[in-house]
């Protein structure tokens, strides 16, 4: 039972991270924004993939650790 918690719940942070991600990379592709803004929100969506990764790697962890 602990598991099903941990995977719905490291399942729930993904799609928040991922729905953030994507508004970035639409905003980015449809609007005119300035170069500062440009690399800001670029460096905004490469800290979301580092901490979708870290999310991903501390599930496993967890799991491994509860098996």
């Amino acid at each position: 039972m602990e598991i099903l918690i941990i995977t719905i719940d490291t399942a729930g942070t993904l799609l928040i991270a991922w729905a953030a991600l994507r508004v970035h990379h639409r905003f980015l592709n449809e609007h005119r924004v300035d170069e500062k803004v440009l690399s800001t929100m670029k460096i905004e969506q490469r800290f979301g993939i580092l901490g979708m990764t870290l999310v991903i790697i501390g599930y496993i962890l967890t799991v491994i650790y509860l098996i």
